[in-house]
């Protein structure tokens, strides 16, 4: 991994409102209050329904010590409600080690280890950490924003080319029983930062309905 470019201190928050759940704000990762225990088990559990689908995602079984390594690897954002860990996403910059030949441009920057607890998706959250990445990027002065799926998972291609994403190529990466669609599109800073700060009033949503799962 490659040196990352240096990035000025960011200190907006998205703050989500729903009755009877609370604030979700998104921010940085910090070692020095957050648990990669807690993150690693969240990981687990969004992606439960990848594993169940006979998908060997990283995530699915990943040890604390591979979630520090791959979250302190970029910079790493976590959705937070009530002190609760309930998504995240790492951010990276160009992969000179990648079998991945998008993700080795210095011109990609890239999304990975992003997930969503499945008691709080369908609210807009993985939406809104996409839209985040897509503006970091874009800041940056990347010309495409990156990120990787299971081929086997139709519904997550779904929801990726929903956020604009499109199919670039396909992957197989080391230890994994299945291929990668890769996925890019350009990036879009948005015009006002205050549009990290809105709060907006989210749908209603059953535990039991919520069960779409990030990849990695």
């Amino acid at each position: 991994m490659s040196k990352q470019r240096t990035a000025t201190k960011n200190h907006t928050r998205i703050s989500y409102v729903h009755r009877g759940v609370g604030s979700v704000v998104l921010r940085r990762f910090d070692s020095a209050c957050d648990s990669f225990d807690e993150l690693t088990q969240m990981l687990h559990r969004s992606f439960a329904r990848l594993g169940g689908m006979g998908l060997n995602c990283t995530c699915v079984d990943q040890s604390a010590l591979v979630t520090r390594a791959r979250a302190m690897g970029g910079d790493c954002y976590v959705a937070v409600c009530n002190g609760r860990l309930v998504g995240t996403m790492t951010l990276y910059t160009q992969d000179t080690e990648s079998v991945c030949a998008l993700y080795r441009r210095d011109d990609i920057a890239s999304v990975r280890q992003i997930g969503v607890d499945p008691a709080y998706q369908s609210r807009g959250i993985g939406k809104s950490l996409l839209a985040y990445a897509d503006h970091w990027a874009a800041i940056r002065g990347y010309a495409e924003l990156a990120l990787d799926t299971p081929q086997p998972a139709a519904h997550l291609i779904a929801f990726y080319r929903g956020q604009g994403f499109r199919i670039d190529d396909f992957v197989r990466f080391a230890g994994k029983q299945y291929d990668s669609a890769i996925l890019s599109k350009p990036p879009v800073a948005f015009r006002h930062l205050a549009t990290w700060s809105r709060r907006l009033e989210l749908p209603q949503a059953s535990v039991a309905h919520a069960s779409v799962a990030y990849a990695a």
